[in-house]
């Protein structure tokens, strides 16, 4: 992970959640299915949340192109 961290200049630190309590409580952590086989795995989720705290806002079923101006338009609202 620190090598990850320090490939991209990453400015924070990194946690993993190994037991997926984190992924559990948010509700990321479901069954998927590939090729007819089921198996655990992360849905690809961005949450937004605020100085409080508290969740302003979920991207579900996240795709790469095209989200980080969605993210951005919703950072200015």
């Amino acid at each position: 992970m620190q090598s990850f961290r320090d490939k991209y200049k990453l400015n924070f630190p990194l946690v993993s959640d190994t037991e997926h309590k984190t992924l559990e409580a948010y509700g990321v952590w479901q069954e998927k299915s590939m090729y007819g086989r089921k198996y655990m795995g992360i849905a690809r989720t961005t949450y937004m949340i605020g100085t409080d705290g508290k969740v302003n806002t979920v991207f579900p079923n996240v795709k790469v192109e095209g989200h980080l101006e969605e993210v951005l338009t919703a950072l200015k609202a």
